[in-house]
């Protein structure tokens, strides 16, 4: 049986770097990106090519702008700004209510479809920005209540849960991709590619996890071994 994986794909620094591991782990590899009326929509641009670039041969962008009429956040509305730093809030105002419910729960549904056994998102609860939905009890939940509705075997696998920013930028430096996923992903919540605006919360975690693992390279590769399968 060929072993495939369907990816959830933003094009940001997260998902490009689950891709690339992807890549070489799985004997085919699917994209989806959702087209849900974001702000910074040149993301949908900047996944079609980072897939075009590392080979990716089936890559869909899906329309989910119903969730754009749902979710209100600075992400979905043009009159909420974006925070340049963080509130202390609860949740910021860049959280979009059920993103990732909806995400992977139509991501699960193409890989029934495709007959892959695994989804993949980039999501994570070390270095975040406390999106309840980037949780391993929510992912662990959805993915046990999709099981069963399905019923269908599929595990949603979550590569960078435990690791840290700097650690996410020495799984991309482990494959010699590290300049390739600073230059070309979109991270930014007002959507510069690359290092961004570098006011907004998203630069600084991306920037901080990046100075953090320059600085100690042979440290943050090492934890990074003992938290994920290299090989």
């Amino acid at each position: 049986m060929t072993n495939k994986a369907v990816i959830v794909f933003s094009g940001g620094q997260d998902s490009t770097t689950c891709l690339i591991h992807a890549l070489t782990h799985y004997d085919e590899v699917h994209c989806i990106t959702f087209d849900y009326g974001q702000r910074h929509r040149a993301e949908i641009d900047v996944a079609r090519q980072l897939c075009q670039k590392l080979g990716v041969k089936v890559h869909k962008v899906l329309d989910t702008s119903l969730l754009n009429e749902l979710a209100i956040s600075s992400l979905t509305r043009d009159n909420i700004p974006v925070p340049t730093i963080s509130s202390g809030e609860k949740l910021p105002s860049t959280f979009v209510p059920g993103r990732n419910i909806l995400f992977l729960t139509l991501a699960s549904i193409y890989a029934y479809q495709v007959q892959a056994q695994t989804v993949i998102t980039g999501v994570c609860e070390t270095d975040f920005s406390g999106y309840p939905d980037c949780r391993d009890q929510f992912v662990k939940a959805l993915n046990s209540a999709i099981e069963s509705g399905l019923d269908y075997a599929l595990h949603i696998e979550t590569p960078l849960m435990w690791l840290n920013k700097a650690e996410t930028w020495a799984l991309a430096d482990h494959y010699n991709r590290l300049e390739f996923v600073r230059d070309n992903t979109l991270t930014c919540y007002n959507g510069i590619l690359g290092s961004g605006c570098e006011k907004c919360d998203a630069c600084k975690l991306r920037a901080k996890g990046l100075n953090e693992f320059l600085e100690s390279k042979t440290g943050t590769m090492k934890s990074l071994s003992q938290k994920i399968n290299l090989n």
